[in-house]
């Protein structure tokens, strides 16, 4: 049986090194989506269940004033276009009225 030379081991190291890496930076990215995904259906579930109306109210017009800065893409932007139409009167309504998203029905 041959020796690996040192060369032939750092070779070695690096490449379990670069596949390491990429492990790593797949999990990173994996726990980042699910970190927003779970933001995301946090603030969903606030606006739906309507806890405290001022808060709905507030974060409502938080959206309407910073979202559409933020997508950049017209797909994107396309999701929310009912939220820009009805500034005042998304959350205006009681809880007990309907338990959408002010007129925007939201994912279940």
């Amino acid at each position: 049986m041959t020796r690996k030379t040192i060369e032939e081991r750092l070779l070695q190291l690096e490449a379990q090194k670069k596949t390491l890496q990429a492990r790593l930076s797949k999990q990173e990215r994996a726990a980042d989506t699910r970190r927003k995904i779970l933001l995301g259906a946090f603030v969903l579930d606030r606006l739906e269940n309507r806890q405290s109306e001022e808060f709905c109210r507030q974060l409502g017009s938080w959206l309407r004033r910073e979202l559409p800065g933020f997508l950049s893409r017209d797909a994107d932007q396309a999701l929310f276009a009912e939220l820009w139409r009805f500034p005042e009167q998304v959350l205006a309504e009681t809880p007990d009225q309907d338990p959408s998203f002010g007129n925007i029905s939201l994912p279940s």
